[in-house]
């Protein structure tokens, strides 16, 4: 009989949804069925049982091939890397638990490594702003439960978080919006047309690179001050319409994205978003909430500040003194620099994200990938480790995008011999110090009870 898991967590996007069913054949080693699922989360799951999959480690040869190679060469190779360089950059966990986080943090500290995360090329303008000027957020069920004003402001969840409208933020009825989409006022601010835009009771079409003289112009018709006829090419009564719509809100959320992180302004776009929503609190509720890519990209952001006290772009080349200096200690910045000499690349695809110089650059010097599929930055690796696919074949903690977390689970077994991200970053670990005739020092991490507490419970 196929047995059906339920409450199981998609590994796709930041809304980390939670509510899947997975149907497995009685043998488990197949996936029939997978229920509540967008199509792209869907096709993760089914991805996983599908033939062809890389099961072993690949080391390049002189001619270019590759050659499956053994774990345990893997992880020896690896260690002597980290140990030979002078500064490794580890960049990557788009696509992992937190479990494997904590544990590359060992992994980091005894190569004298910098440690970095996707946010570095994505939501790293969103850390500098909120550093700056605090985070006044909520969770994603207090949007739904309470929410009659959303703001999209830069992002297109009905792309990139298939399922954020249907469950958070748009259609479902919560405790306090009892009428769904029928009673809520939905704006969305884009210099497209989007998709999220064409489901929107208003869209203000921006000019693009000029959201920060939207928000001043929002700022400053939230205060009773007069505004010129036009404003970012936003003209001034759909200016005030929309502020208008949301003075007179209950509680108003802004989810705001790469459009504003990616344009003229970054940092700033977000630093003057977070003062409107603290303006707007002067006359009503507001939040707001950064659309977070990869399902569990927020947990870095959590296990690391827990262990060095910063999210990301962290160097431990001179020990347990890191510091954090976005320009500085982030990755295309090294890279461009070439101020690494070895680079792993894990749970992300650096080959098809990061710019063509900065790869060049990473190239010179040895690269690892450790991934569960093939991709752009694995085929130029000079060493491909496959691991357990973490939501489908290991579970763990994971951060939704609203910073709570959420205890994903295993519902098939991985591939025989195929290893998860912690167990293999342990083993790099121990191995290290066999390599330095040092003790293994293994520190728990609290960033990791509180979803398994929440479990137990």
């Amino acid at each position: 009989m196929p047995v059906t898991h339920t409450q199981v967590g998609c590994p796709y996007c930041g809304a980390s949804c939670d509510d899947l069913e997975v149907v497995v054949s009685d043998d488990g080693t197949k996936i029939l069925e997978v229920r509540n699922a967008c199509s792209i989360g869907n096709e993760i799951f089914h991805h996983a049982t599908k033939p062809g999959r890389v099961k072993l480690p690949r080391l390049r040869q002189e001619d270019g091939s590759y050659k499956d190679i053994s774990y345990d060469e893997a992880v020896d190779y690896a260690a002597k890397v980290l140990l030979d360089a002078k500064k490794p950059l580890i960049y990557g966990f788009g696509s992992t638990n937190c479990e494997a986080m904590a544990a590359i943090g060992r992994v980091a500290e005894k190569g004298g490594a910098v440690l970095d995360n996707c946010a570095s090329i994505c939501h790293g303008p969103s850390f500098l702003a909120i550093f700056d000027n605090g985070y006044p957020s909520c969770t994603l069920g207090e949007v739904k439960n309470r929410a009659d004003v959303i703001l999209f402001w830069g992002c297109n969840p009905m792309h990139a978080h298939p399922r954020h409208a249907s469950r958070y933020s748009v259609f479902p009825r919560g405790f306090f919006t009892g009428k769904g989409h029928k009673g809520r006022t939905v704006i969305c601010i884009d210099p497209r047309e989007t998709d999220t835009a064409k489901i929107s009771d208003q869209h203000l079409m921006v000019k693009q690179g000029h959201d920060y003289d939207l928000f001043n112009a929002f700022r400053t018709a939230l205060r009773g001050h007069p505004l010129p006829e036009e404003v970012a090419g936003v003209p001034r009564d759909q200016i005030l319409e929309a502020v208008e719509a949301m003075k007179k809100a209950r509680f108003i959320t802004i989810f705001y994205g790469m459009g504003l992180c990616h344009s003229d302004g970054r940092n700033h776009n977000v630093d003057i978003a977070i003062s409107l929503t603290r303006d707007l609190n002067a006359v009503t509720k507001a939040t707001i909430m950064a659309m977070r890519g990869h399902y569990n990209i927020a947990g870095p952001g959590q296990v690391w500040s827990w262990s060095y006290g910063f999210p990301y772009c962290i160097d431990l080349s001179k020990g347990t003194q890191c510091h954090m200096n976005p320009g500085d200690t982030s990755s295309i910045d090294l890279a461009m620099r070439n101020d690494c000499d070895a680079f792993f690349n894990i749970g992300t695809d650096a080959g098809a994200h990061f710019p063509i110089p900065a790869v060049k650059q990473l190239r010179k010097h040895p690269w690892i990938t450790i991934d569960p599929n093939i991709c752009m930055a694995s085929e130029i690796s000079d060493l491909h480790i496959p691991v357990a696919v973490v939501g489908v074949e290991e579970g763990g903690v994971v951060y939704r995008m609203d910073n709570v977390p959420i205890q994903f689970k295993k519902v098939i077994e991985p591939p025989e011999g195929v290893i998860s991200d912690e167990e293999l970053f342990n083993r790099i670990y121990v191995r290290m110090c066999e390599l330095t005739e040092t003790e293994p020092v293994w520190i728990h991490h609290p960033a990791l009870d509180v979803a398994k507490a929440g479990t137990e419970e």
